[in-house]
């Protein structure tokens, strides 16, 4: 009970709990496993909220990849359960629509960065492959992003017909592709450029372009349209 009682974040002098140390200082100076420890609220038998936080960053490694656990995944974890996976989720799912509702703001997509900072993040840690589209007006302003498809650790197969099904149901005037490469390696295989391909030509036919297909893979990426500009040509 003693040892219980120590691990309790209330027990901590006010200094040091997470929710008086932002009142205090604001949220900005707090670490990250003190703003989890805030969403978890409390910790288990033996083990404060903090340090259940602390735990799951040194699980994950970094915030990049807790955010894309699984509820399955969270819930399973000593110390979380299902109220705090809950809770987790909510959170991450909150932060991610934050970032995509900021990258809609822009007033252009003007390069192949302005698109894959957001995915870089959003497929940290993703162990299947999945293949998304940025659907965009004439002025090149983001309509919305679309996830496609989701296939296996090396695999997500792609129709034109479902791309581009849906560039016209939300009357997009031109389409950027996007899909993760979760062996880090960020090197087109053939079907990447023949799925490339099969897009330009559906696209130019109909009068939705692609723009470019991009891959990303771990933190880096690369565009298409700089590594195979022969593919954009009509």
């Amino acid at each position: 009970m003693g040892e219980q009682q120590r691990t309790r974040i209330r027990d901590l002098p006010a200094s040091e709990r997470p929710r008086e140390r932002l009142i205090t200082y604001g949220p900005q100076h707090l670490s990250n496993a003190e703003l989890l420890a805030i969403f978890l609220r409390s910790g288990t038998r033996g083990k404060s909220a903090l340090e259940v936080a602390q735990e799951l960053l040194r699980r994950y490694r970094s915030l990049g990849e807790l955010v894309n656990r699984s509820y399955g995944e969270l819930k399973a974890i000593s110390g979380i359960g299902p109220a705090k996976a809950v809770t987790l989720l909510a959170a991450f799912e909150l932060s991610k629509r934050i970032k995509l509702d900021l990258l809609q703001q822009r007033k252009k997509i003007t390069s192949p960065k302005d698109v894959a900072e957001y995915f870089i993040e959003n497929f940290l840690g993703v162990t299947q492959e999945s293949f998304y589209i940025v659907l965009l007006t004439t002025a090149h302003h983001i309509i919305a992003i679309r996830e496609i498809t989701r296939g296996t650790l090396n695999s997500s197969p792609v129709h034109p017909r479902e791309v581009f099904r849906l560039a016209i149901t939300e009357s997009a005037a031109a389409i950027i592709a996007i899909h993760n490469h979760p062996s880090g390696n960020t090197t087109p295989s053939a079907d990447d450029l023949a799925i490339t391909r099969r897009l330009v030509d559906a696209g130019n036919l109909i009068g939705i372009p692609l723009l470019d297909h991009l891959i990303i893979a771990g933190t880096s990426y690369v565009s298409l349209r700089e590594q195979h500009p022969e593919l954009f040509r009509l």
